[in-house]
């Protein structure tokens, strides 16, 4: 529930809230003078009851239309009180018991914030430089690169066009608090009438109150950190269907003989039997979404593809693309179509014809962007491949011809990331432009524009079921869409940086992310929450794997190591009775026990990681030679 300090407005409270609806006003007529629009702008003064007089008087007092719209932080406070106000409210928390302390602690940062910004915006520039320069290092580490950008703020004409400021003023802080923690912090400020502090809470806070017991520093670690706190619980309450989609069943014909009995000619009898090897995985899953949901690519009931693992893709920042072979099979290109028309179409190596020999290589490249390439994506039955680059575009690559097919533009800007979706057809890109888009390989423009981010989209993934895609950003959230609508389903946060990388759990039940603060963070999607927090990286992590069976997690990073988790342990451990609606119910697992092992390269970053079918890991990445 969303709470408002004060039981009503205070006697100082209306005049600004008069104040600020009078510049509105004015604003609004101002526009309307300035496009012409003076019937309009007659009738709203009628209504409104103003003349031109006052008109006249608000222009005299520097209220133009983009300052009266702006003006968020206006105020007419002393400026010398912010400092004795934030140090009253650090002395309160500091004086509280610890259960309530670290809950409370987490309203600091915002309001120091707000209060910095509220001093420059009314150019109390000296007072402002001088509340930085006393607070700014009490915040947590983890706010220190944000506070950085923050301080190049020092006049108001700063503010405009800022990209965190932005997100500041045009959205609320979260912040997820206990009843009775709540309930200390009301009371102080009733008490001592802080009209001021209770202004900046209830105009750019959110304090999102649980009945429950407080939770502890832990559990507030593991969920703060996001450029705008928290994630509100209301937009996790949709369900998502994390269950994978039903196996088609597939019958074998066997030959059953029959004993004959003399004189008997009946023929052998042949029996359509279910391969029970499939029966496990045809059963339903209740958490599972209705086949019918997403439109898929029909699914074929007889087909041979090879291992995984045969080929290997790699962006350059040349722009390049190049496709090595992992096996001792070399890569051929088709035969010209006059060749391809004297094959024997019924031939029974006929797949093996319609290639040149001729052109077998070990690698093939694949020239067409302009820019540095970010990623690369195989499609699942291995005919196509898909990289994103600096340039804006997404290229389809058939593997057959070794020639781009398509080239996608929507993105404004680079393209960080592509990934094909298990089942084909689909594929999502994320970008610079603060979206996420997916596409169908057949359409030009994207089906589906995931917009909601504050900063770049770094990473995106999909779904084991083709349903949703999971999109990790600069702004240090999460975010689960819903292909069938578009919406946002999940806001998951923990990270205290720029999320580089997400996997699901073989099972769709689990989400891991990894990224610039060093952490990978496991969240379940059922409700939202973190349910572990493993550290042991000493620098960014690029990348993450589930091993086929779900059982460990591998990662990868700048730190040139690749490091095994134990997902099966937490996954035993977590409690699925809990009410994970009351945040200090829900259990974070972040023992050093769940590191399993830790493998160092030489001196090569590993940007990829691979799990084979027999559950061999492989790891990729660029040799840097120190010689």
């Amino acid at each position: 529930m969303s709470t408002n300090l004060s039981d009503g407005p205070t006697e100082q409270d209306e005049p600004a809230v008069a104040k600020y609806d009078k510049q509105t006003l004015f604003a609004v007529l101002q526009f309307l003078q300035k496009h012409n629009l003076k019937e309009t702008e007659q009738l709203l003064k009628q209504e409104a009851k103003v003349n031109d007089d006052d008109l006249r008087d608000e222009n005299d007092k520097k209220a133009e239309v983009s300052q009266a719209l702006a003006a968020v932080y206006k105020s007419d406070d002393d400026p010398s009180l912010y400092e004795d106000l934030y140090k009253d409210l650090k002395t309160f928390i500091d004086s509280c018991l610890d259960v309530h302390k670290v809950e409370l602690s987490t309203i600091l940062y915002p309001i120091f914030v707000h209060m910095y910004l509220e001093l420059v915006y009314n150019n109390h520039e000296w007072n402002a430089a001088e509340f930085y320069a006393k607070f700014w290092q009490d915040q947590d580490e983890y706010y220190h690169e944000d506070l950085s950008r923050l301080a190049c703020v020092r006049k108001k004409e700063h503010m405009n066009g800022n990209q965190l400021l932005e997100s500041f003023k045009t959205s609320k802080f979260v912040i997820r608090m206990s009843r009775d923690s709540y309930t200390h912090l009301k009371r102080h400020f009733q008490e001592k009438r802080l009209s001021p502090l209770l202004n900046i809470i209830q105009d750019h806070l959110f304090i999102d109150v649980f009945d429950g017991v407080p939770r502890t520093q832990q559990q507030i670690q593991a969920t703060y950190g996001g450029i705008l706190g928290e994630a509100e619980k209301d937009v996790n309450k949709a369900k998502v269907f994390y269950g994978l989609l039903k196996e088609p069943d597939v019958n074998i014909t066997l030959d059953e003989e029959e004993e004959a009995q003399e004189g008997d000619e009946k023929p052998k009898k042949k029996k359509s039997k279910k391969d029970p090897s499939l029966m496990k995985k045809s059963k339903n899953d209740p958490n599972a979404p209705p086949v019918t949901r997403i439109p898929l690519p029909e699914l074929v009931t007889s087909v041979d593809v090879s291992d995984d693992t045969s080929l290997l893709a790699a962006g350059f920042s040349d722009g390049n693309v190049r496709v090595w072979s992992l096996t001792p099979n070399r890569l051929r290109e088709m035969k010209d179509p006059e060749d391809l028309d004297n094959i024997d179409k019924e031939a029974d190596d006929v797949m093996e014809r319609i290639f040149d020999d001729k052109t077998a290589s070990d690698n093939k490249l694949l020239i067409g962007h302009k820019g540095a390439v970010f990623a690369v994506s195989f499609s699942p039955d291995r005919a196509y491949l898909l990289s994103s680059s600096d340039d804006g575009t997404i290229r389809l690559w058939s593997l057959l011809i070794w020639t781009n097919l398509v080239c996608y533009k929507g993105h404004n800007f680079p393209v960080w990331d592509v990934k094909f979706s298990s089942h084909g057809y689909y594929f999502a890109s994320a970008g610079h432009d603060r979206t996420a888009r997916v596409w169908a390989t057949d359409h030009y423009q994207p089906v589906r524009i995931f917009a909601g981010h504050l900063s770049d989209v770094d990473c995106c993934q999909f779904h084991p079921n083709s349903n949703y895609v999971a999109t990790g950003s600069s702004d240090k959230t999460v975010r689960l869409w819903d292909m069938l609508n578009g919406s946002c389903v999940r806001v998951m946060t923990g990270h205290k940086n720029t999320v580089h990388c997400l996997q699901f759990s073989p099972d769709g039940r689990y989400l891991a992310g990894g990224g610039a603060d060093r952490l990978v963070l496991v969240w379940d999607l059922a409700s939202g929450a973190v349910v572990a927090v493993l550290k042991g990286h000493t620098n960014i992590v690029c990348c993450l794997c589930f091993s086929r069976d779900g059982t460990m997690l591998a990662s990868g990073g700048l730190d040139d190591s690749i490091r095994l988790w134990d997902m099966q342990k937490i996954f035993s451990e977590q409690d699925t009775e809990t009410d994970t609606s009351i945040p200090s119910n829900v259990t974070i697992n972040d023992s050093p026990s769940l590191l399993l092992a830790t493998f160092f390269t030489k001196t090569t970053t590993v940007m990829a990681l691979h799990f084979t079918r027999r559950n061999l890991l492989i790891g990729c990445g660029p040799f840097i030679s120190t010689s």
